[in-house]
């Protein structure tokens, strides 16, 4: 990564101050800087996402404002903050967008190490690490999705469940749990069995596939041990808004 030198410290991320007779080293400003730039590509956040901030986060609903205050709250509380995050609902309202936004803040406000993983990717990387012309180790790929502080792991469930992916998970989730590590879910399944009756829920149609459909009972009840279920409703913003802004 190229970085423009800073006239203060050379480069050297330190300044020299002459305090009554004594040198004494101080740290530039330029380092925090830079140390968060570091952190920030480090995250590997995808292009699309890199400008997601709570800034920029558009609040529609109720649903919306619960989780923007949910989201922000995690940041405060950070590092004391307990349990991570499961932002469930529709496609299209933000739940990635909100979930990357938070780790921009962690990592810009405070210095900690995240990281972002689609699911159905990170699926597909494990299992690429089986071929033996593979650059990559499994150890390797999972290096980060262990060991990061905060985690991101977008779109749960998007990838149908196998006993290898169930067990894959539950050992990636569990790990993280057992080394109090949080991590940020984001699903578009509803948390619920299909029976159930709940009209907070309208948008999922009776019938449809559950979080439990995806993952499994194990999974899912440690995520319930972990997580702060945040709910988020609303329409599609790519499909409604985006859709009719493009002009040709």
């Amino acid at each position: 990564m190229a970085y423009d030198p800073c006239s203060n410290c050379n480069d050297t991320g330190w300044i020299l101050k002459d305090t009554k007779g004594r040198i004494v080293a101080t740290r530039c400003r330029c380092f925090e800087e830079r140390k968060s730039q570091i952190l920030l590509k480090d995250a590997e956040i995808p292009k699309r996402y890199a400008n997601c901030s709570f800034k920029n986060f558009e609040i529609h609903n109720d649903s919306h404002k619960h989780a923007f205050k949910i989201a922000k709250q995690f940041v405060k509380n950070y590092p004391v903050q307990d349990v991570g995050l499961l932002f469930i609902g529709p496609c299209g309202v933000g739940k990635t967008h909100l979930s990357v936004a938070l780790i921009n803040e962690i990592i810009q406000q405070k210095s900690v190490p995240c990281y972002f993983c689609d699911f159905r990717e990170l699926i597909r990387k494990i299992q690429n690490t089986y071929s033996p012309d593979s650059p990559l180790t499994e150890s390797e790929i999972l290096e980060p999705i262990f060991n990061k502080d905060v985690l991101v792991l977008d779109e749960l469930g998007a990838k149908r469940t196998t006993a290898w992916v169930e067990e894959m998970v539950f050992y990636i989730v569990n790990y993280r749990y057992n080394n109090k590590k949080l991590t940020i879910f984001t699903s578009n399944y509803l948390d619920r069995s299909d029976d159930e009756e709940d009209s907070r829920n309208s948008f999922f149609k009776k019938g449809e596939e559950t979080l439990v459909d995806r993952i499994g009972v194990r999974l899912r009840s440690r995520l319930y041990e972990m997580c702060k279920i945040v709910r988020m409703e609303g329409d599609d913003y790519r499909q409604k808004i985006k859709q009719a802004g493009y002009r040709f």
